[in-house]
């Protein structure tokens, strides 16, 4: 059995290829959080993976009954943490994916509404200022053949 450095317990062997995929064609490969469909496209097969219920460093075992089929997000988001029953680290993981669009749509939004006209003309691009940036260090380089 491999041992968790974090917390210093042995845990069960990771989930072979072939129990993976066994768990994944169970699931019809659609992540039981949040319902991606991992069959409509190469790049959501690639985002499928399989999840333990109860994490395998809190003493989670690795049996059918605990592994799941789940995409990379809903996988990173439930993370190590214990729940009572999947209903709950369900409900968890889906209000925690909606906090982070909700948070991501505000981002996206935000410099759009705050950029106008005037200040575009302003301040520099950050393509411009990333160019600027490199010049001086270029410029100022022991190195450099330009100062010579």
């Amino acid at each position: 059995m491999p041992f968790d450095l974090t917390t210093l317990r042995l845990v069960e062997k990771p989930v072979t290829r072939e129990e993976g995929l066994r768990i994944l064609e169970r699931d019809q490969y659609r992540c039981q959080y949040c319902g991606l469909d991992g069959g409509a496209s190469f790049e959501n097969a690639l985002a499928m993976s399989v999840d333990f219920v109860v994490p395998r460093a809190r003493k989670g075992k690795k049996d059918e009954r605990n592994l799941v089929a789940c995409c990379r997000s809903c996988n990173m988001i439930k993370g190590r943490r214990v729940y009572r029953s999947f209903d709950e680290a369900k409900t968890y993981v889906l209000a925690q994916r909606e906090k982070l669009r909700k948070a991501w749509e505000t981002r996206k939004t935000a410099p759009a509404a705050a950029a106008s006209p005037s200040a575009k003309a302003q301040k520099p691009s950050p393509a411009e200022t990333s160019k600027a940036a490199a010049a001086s260090v270029i410029s100022s380089s022991p190195l450099s053949i330009r100062n010579r």
